[in-house]
């Protein structure tokens, strides 16, 4: 279970960064851009929120499968294929966590008051630095509720994950599989410590991401 508990952390942990890297530069153009199509692309970016994480999985294997439209190229170029690999659960539990901490982000970086941002940029501040030095540190808390949210997400995981990446021991049996697995079997036992798991992680996060926002405000 300690190897199970692991994994599912350092994938989640991967998923949780990739997800902020992405997201806080799109957070913060949709939050202070204004632009042709922002509300399309908003819409684009949020969909996994809704959509069926199995259904998220097969449009990820469509994408990055051996022959897919980006796992072609990838393959061909580097000889590595992304299905049925650790990296393949990383990207599944990125992709399907992702929308919430872009909402969160969002919301964190409108919730600065323009006036800051004005004075930033009457006392000489670009854009980019106002970003870092102003609007950044001031939606500090909202943007840690966000990535609280979307490692909770991503350590829960399932349907995506195995779609795109499997269920195999020791690379992408995460601890949601492992319910799953067990349940099936008939280890009920099993299936419920480990139910209870991450019952106890998702409380915590969500725990955290209240104090977080409650704090912001």
């Amino acid at each position: 279970m300690i190897a199970l508990a692991l994994l599912s952390l350092r994938i989640a942990t991967l998923a949780c960064l990739m997800d902020v890297a992405v997201g806080l530069p799109l957070a913060h153009l949709l939050a202070r851009g204004r632009f042709r199509g922002r509300r399309a692309v908003e819409v684009v970016l949020m969909t996994p929120l809704v959509l069926p994480p199995t259904v998220t999985g097969f449009l990820l294997l469509l994408l990055f499968g051996r022959y897919g439209l980006l796992g072609t190229p990838l393959r061909l170029a580097t000889g590595l294929s992304v299905p049925f690999t650790t990296a393949a659960a990383v990207l599944a539990a990125s992709v399907v966590a992702f929308p919430l901490f872009l909402r969160t982000a969002r919301a964190a970086i409108e919730s600065v008051a323009d006036a800051h941002v004005a004075n930033a940029r009457a006392l000489g501040l670009g854009p980019w630095e106002t970003a870092f030095r102003v609007t950044l540190p001031l939606a500090a808390r909202g943007l840690w509720a966000g990535a609280a949210l979307a490692f909770g997400r991503a350590i829960g995981e399932f349907g995506a994950t195995l779609m795109l990446a499997g269920d195999i021991p020791g690379e992408t049996r995460t601890l949601s599989l492992a319910v799953f697995d067990a349940a099936a079997s008939g280890d009920d036992r099993f299936a419920g410590v480990l139910s209870l798991l991450l019952l106890a992680v998702s409380l915590a996060v969500l725990g955290l991401a209240a104090l977080l926002e409650r704090r912001r405000w």
